[in-house]
């Protein structure tokens, strides 16, 4: 009978788990890429050191231009600038990519949930800065956050933030302009998205949604989001760089191509004259021209940089970027799915209002 009460056996050798080696492959991997990423940084850091003067010296040697002549300035602008704008790209949305690995829109939605006015648009705004989100977005977005409870106004404030002061927009502001522009923008950008959803939420507009938005109703039961490991956020910003570069390259070379045009030929008086300080008009002007046109921060920038090279002033051109970007009419066309006409009307005059402010401000200050 003892045999039967004798304390059960530890599993023998032969029943236990066999042992993987995936813990060590991904701490080898995870090395590998860091050692990578420090000989791309070194080698990104000695080509972009030598863009202009190799920049002169394919314009003037090679090509055989005169660099003070207008076919000269312009291909000099072009062969400086479409390097110089690109390597900053894929430096800055790769560390932006692995800083997006941290969210998700379930992730987004929980933080902006409930929140208050102000802090909630502040918030918001700041999220929109930070987050993969554009205004080809902007309906399953608008959608997923109003029905998760997130405030109108605040909801608005993320929607304006998002595409008008994102990390492209940045970068490219940086490498033309130096930091304090892109300071000053990232600064007014914020400011008009967090006052402009302020003031949204304060005029209490629900019942200006469409009907089906209106009637949706919260399912909850987000997908649980895996942990990730350092080796998958560093995967997550190579796929970042290869879906965003890969897709606004094509802008940056047609927006830096018209910016060398205009650099080259356009004389310096004819846009003083329609867009410098002195022109009263042409603040409101910039921004009605922006409403219409279709195109991205990576096409607008740099012809904005040519257009204040020419005498454009700098208020007047960030007005005109702003509303490109922010008010274009194509996001207003897919945001009638979500929105009715008065709510759409509130939202461009709020953001306009907002934007003429700002180019007046740069223009008295700057």
């Amino acid at each position: 009978m003892n045999d039967l009460n004798m304390a059960p056996q530890e599993p023998c050798a032969c029943m236990s788990e066999p042992k993987t080696d995936a813990e060590p492959k991904k701490q080898q991997s995870l090395v590998m890429q860091m050692g990578l990423g420090l000989f791309g940084i070194a080698l990104w850091g000695a080509i972009y050191s030598q863009l202009l003067p190799f920049a002169g010296w394919l314009t003037g040697d090679i090509f055989g231009l005169d660099l003070s002549s207008h076919l000269g300035e312009a291909v000099r602008f072009f062969v400086y600038d479409t390097p110089k704008v690109l390597l900053l790209l894929i430096l800055i949305v790769f560390f932006v990519g692995v800083l997006r690995s941290f969210f998700t829109p379930e992730t987004t939605r929980k933080l902006l949930a409930g929140k208050k006015q102000v802090a909630g648009n502040g918030l918001a705004a700041l999220l929109g800065v930070a987050t993969p989100f554009c205004s080809c977005s902007a309906v399953p977005l608008f959608v997923g956050f109003v029905t998760a409870g997130v405030p109108l106004g605040v909801t608005f404030s993320f929607l304006i933030a998002a595409p008008m002061v994102n990390e492209v927009a940045l970068v490219l502001l940086y490498g033309l302009f130096g930091w304090k522009v892109a300071a000053l923008y990232m600064g007014t950008g914020l400011g008009v998205a967090i006052v402009a959803g302020w003031v949204i939420g304060k005029m209490n507009m629900e019942n200006h949604l469409q009907d089906w938005v209106r009637n949706q109703l919260f399912m909850g039961g987000a997908t649980p989001q895996k942990n990730l490991t350092w080796s998958d956020r560093i995967d997550a910003g190579i796929e970042s760089v290869k879906d965003i570069v890969g897709k606004v390259w094509p802008y940056v070379v047609a927006g830096i191509a018209a910016g060398a045009i205009i650099h080259g030929y356009v004389p310096q008086d004819f846009m003083a004259s329609i867009m410098g300080k002195g022109a009263w008009w042409s603040v409101p002007l910039a921004v009605v021209m922006g409403i219409p046109m279709y195109t991205n921060a990576a096409g607008v920038v740099p012809i904005i940089h040519a257009l204040i090279g020419k005498g454009a002033a700098l208020g007047t051109a960030l007005a005109f970027m702003m509303s490109v970007i922010a008010l274009s009419l194509p996001e207003m066309l897919i945001l009638k799915k979500v929105l009715k006409p008065k709510l759409i009307a509130t939202f461009i005059g709020v953001v306009g209002l907002g934007i003429l402010l700002v180019g007046y401000l740069f223009n008295a200050v700057l």
